[in-house]
């Protein structure tokens, strides 16, 4: 499904949900969409199923970014799928900055050390990058993990807290608001607008956290 977002953007949808294949596909159309792009394309940005395409709307009317598109979708294929990066973050659970390690365990009726078992034993996808500058929406959590989101956000969240909400995880990049369940603290920088590539994630890395017992929160 592809749709005009005010007068100089499109959304097409390729899917619907939190899906690893759909996701991969979506990035791959962003890969595809880089190669001869049209002129007067200024953003990709990938989602979860969809791609938001930022154009001016100077050089380009709706019709032709859309027909544009249209004609690189009868090429997207496999080929156009890059290899992830795997990266490894040091991951304390709990302390201060996991303040609600214990309240998750008690709600799932599993220990705070099952919960870091839990979540650092498997590897998990970057699905997209929003929010906050640098802030990864990874998934999938495992069903035992699962929790809504808190009803009341706090005003504060440290940068590098790890934290859970629905069926995803995240790392907040820099002091902010937050609404997800916080359950450790990474030393990893994750955002430097100072550095060449300022986001220590892209869309589509794979993502495996690695339990440490310094407590640098």
């Amino acid at each position: 499904m592809l749709k005009p977002l005010g007068d100089s953007a499109l959304l097409i949808q390729l899917g619907d949900g939190i899906n690893p294949a759909l996701n991969q596909r979506v990035h791959a159309l962003k890969v595809l969409l880089q190669t001869n792009p049209i002129r007067g394309l200024r953003e990709i940005v990938p989602a979860y199923s969809t791609v938001l395409i930022h154009y001016d709307p100077l050089v380009l009317t709706f019709d032709q970014a859309a027909q544009w598109l249209r004609d690189k979708m009868t090429r997207l294929d496999d080929s156009f799928q890059r290899t992830p990066r795997r990266l490894e973050v040091p991951l304390r659970y709990g302390g201060a900055s996991g303040v609600d390690l214990e309240t998750v365990a008690v709600s799932k009726g599993i220990s705070p050390a099952d919960v870091a078992r839990i979540h650092s034993e498997r590897d998990y996808t970057v699905y997209m990058m929003g929010f906050a500058p640098g802030f990864p929406y990874m998934g999938i959590l495992d069903e035992r993990l699962i929790m809504p989101r808190m009803e009341t956000p706090r005003t504060h969240v440290k940068a590098g807290t790890v934290a859970i909400a629905g069926s995803q995880t995240g790392i907040y990049p820099l002091e902010s608001p937050g609404g997800w369940h916080l359950i450790g603290w990474t030393p990893l920088k994750l955002f430097d607008p100072a550095s060449e590539t300022p986001f220590l994630f892209s869309p589509g890395d794979i993502v495996k956290f690695v339990p440490i017992e310094d407590d640098h929160a």
